[in-house]
């Protein structure tokens, strides 16, 4: 048992917590703020696999927070800071030797993923180059005139082998060369026929190839370059290997004098008023190489530790990978954070043989997620606008999805599918920051809803995620819709918004019309107070981090039609 912890966004931990017990049967699993912290047996690959967290450690010490006065020295502070975390050199050892054999298994996974992955490439690339050489016209040209100059050549051969003594009067100018006798003097020597003929048939070829143009060129060039990028690439994961193998013997060896380091310091509370992240970390660095004899690299170290310190907890770690979980390596263009896409798919409860719809997809984050996840289920997404339809189907490609997500241009406000046809429906409303919509989201809201509403089957699952505005409006129309408050409900719509809080600042906040939608037909605006949801009953709502600003995720189950 091995004792890990992963950083979660705000909203996300107790998804992680779920993830870790369910996927890597781990135990004594704890948390802190923004941090889990788990012991679990499963292989290094399983658990850098985690689809909730932010970024992995191996946790080298957890301890009892530090609490001083405001008024303590800041030296004394530093003494104290470096005998309760620098007592064990045990443990560091210990620790690193465990960090050491955990990024050999990494390296070894990575570069056994990689060498299948690079020689499918090659073959697929040359295979395409084969083929762009065939059905290239001027590489058409270029094959046939070549087969038709060796044609040419060869009855030129055979029709010279038949010549009869008799047919040899015919003169032949000789062609001579230059050469350079032994004593210095330039002599004529004449050249025999077959090499003369060996001769114009490779200069006739190398003219014929050169007037093809490129392709074989570049044919030949793409290749190379392949193959140097494989070359190098290989290259690189040895080097790692090597370096890894290197540390590791010489933890083994107990000599510790060779490896480098950095520390990383994250401080807040009464430490933070006596020192400040930075001398944190260079009296800690101090400490660690006087105790251990490493050396401090700040640009390139072989292994970093991070500290947090508040007045709640004081963890030490070691990073295990030097991209972030979060950073999916199958999507090609991000739009939604993939951890919270994969928590809205977690919360759909997707089950084999579902059929699952996202009507505003935008680049398809979320069907990515929930397709990576859950194999027999088959997804949809629908978007109205062009450019994220393409995005999105570059990066199903991408990620190799092809056959089990598909794409559909329309509106969500006229979804072309049948009532009650899906078993779970997951969303993410734009709020109109990151990518701009022409629909009024906070005009159209129970529209939308409602049109998600109707496609989805008795028992589906609902799960949207919302802008705090968005939120707080949804609930003041189901409200409304409860108490029997349906008279002049699109006034109202806007009012209620600007009373709604948020948690962005006055200067980011979302802005919306504040005048009633024109030209509305008495049918629509009967459907408009008609459509809150009332088939829909509510289970949860998780409010989430989605960088500078927060969302709500909520999650319906529909009860009746």
């Amino acid at each position: 048992m091995i004792r890990y912890y992963c950083t979660a966004g705000n909203g996300m931990e107790n998804f992680l917590i779920k993830e870790v017990k369910t996927k890597l049967d781990a135990e004594h699993v704890s948390q802190v703020p923004g941090k889990v912290l788990f012991s679990s047996p499963s292989t290094i690959s399983r658990i850098s696999g985690l689809k909730a967290a932010e970024r992995l450690f191996l946790l080298l010490k957890q301890d009892s927070p530090l609490r001083l006065s405001a008024h303590t020295n800041p030296a004394k502070a530093a003494s104290i800071l470096q005998s309760k975390l620098l007592a064990d050199k045990n443990q560091w050892i210990s620790t690193v030797m465990t960090w050491s054999h955990l990024q050999g298994e990494l390296a070894a996974n990575r570069n056994a993923v990689q060498t299948p992955n690079i020689a499918q490439g090659v073959k697929k690339e040359s295979e395409e180059g084969k083929g762009r050489e065939e059905e290239t016209e001027g590489g058409g040209k270029c094959l046939a005139e070549s087969k038709k100059h060796r044609c040419i050549l060869r009855e030129e051969e055979k029709g010279h082998k038949r010549l009869t003594s008799d047919e040899q009067n015919v003169t032949h100018t000789p062609v001579k060369k230059r050469k350079t006798d032994e004593d210095g003097t330039n002599v004529e020597k004449e050249e025999p026929a077959e090499t003369r003929r060996r001769r114009e048939e490779e200069a006739a070829m190398a003219l014929e190839f050169n007037s093809c143009g490129n392709n074989g060129k570049n044919l030949v060039s793409s290749r190379f370059d392949s193959d140097k990028a494989t070359q190098e690439l290989e290259h690189s994961v040895e080097s790692f290997s090597r370096t890894v193998d290197e540390m590791g013997k010489d933890k083994t060896s107990g000599n510790l004098e060779n490896v480098s380091f950095r520390i990383s310091c994250k401080c807040n509370g009464s430490l933070s008023r006596c020192l400040g992240a930075q001398e944190i970390s260079k009296v800690m660095g101090a400490g660690v190489s006087k105790l251990l004899g490493w050396k401090v690299d700040l640009k390139n170290p072989q292994l970093e530790v991070n500290i947090y310190l508040s007045d709640d907890y004081c963890l030490l770690g070691i990073p295990l990978t030097r991209l972030p979980l979060a950073n999916r390596s199958y999507i090609k263009t991000t739009g939604l954070r993939p951890t919270v896409a994969w928590a809205m798919a977690s919360l759909a409860e997707i089950q084999p043989g579902f059929c699952v719809v996202d009507p505003m997809c935008g680049v398809g984050t979320i069907l990515i997620e929930a397709a990576q996840e859950h194999k027999a289920a088959c997804f949809l997404g629908v978007d109205i606008d062009d450019g994220q339809l393409q995005k999105a189907n570059e990066n199903i490609t991408y990620a190799e999805l092809g056959n089990r997500i598909h794409l559909l241009k329309a509106s969500s406000m006229a979804l072309p599918l049948p009532s009650a046809s899906v078993d779970a429906v997951i969303c993410d409303l734009p709020f109109g920051r990151k990518f701009s919509t022409r629909t009024n989201m906070a005009t159209n809201l129970p529209l939308i809803l409602s049109e998600m509403e109707r496609i989805l089957r008795l028992g589906g699952t609902f799960i949207v995620l919302l802008s705090p505005q968005l939120s707080c409006l949804l609930k003041k129309l189901l409200i409304q819709k409860h108490t029997g408050q349906t008279s002049n409900q699109e006034a109202k719509f806007q009012s209620e918004l600007q009373n709604c809080p948020s948690s962005e600042s006055s200067a980011e906040q979302q802005t919306f019309p504040t005048h009633p939608v024109v030209g509305r037909s008495r049918t629509q605006e009967a459907k408009l107070q008609e459509s809150l949801l009332p088939s829909l009953k509510h289970q949860k709502t998780v409010r989430v981090s989605l960088g500078a600003i927060d969302g709500l995720i909520h999650k319906y189950v529909k009860t009746a039609f």
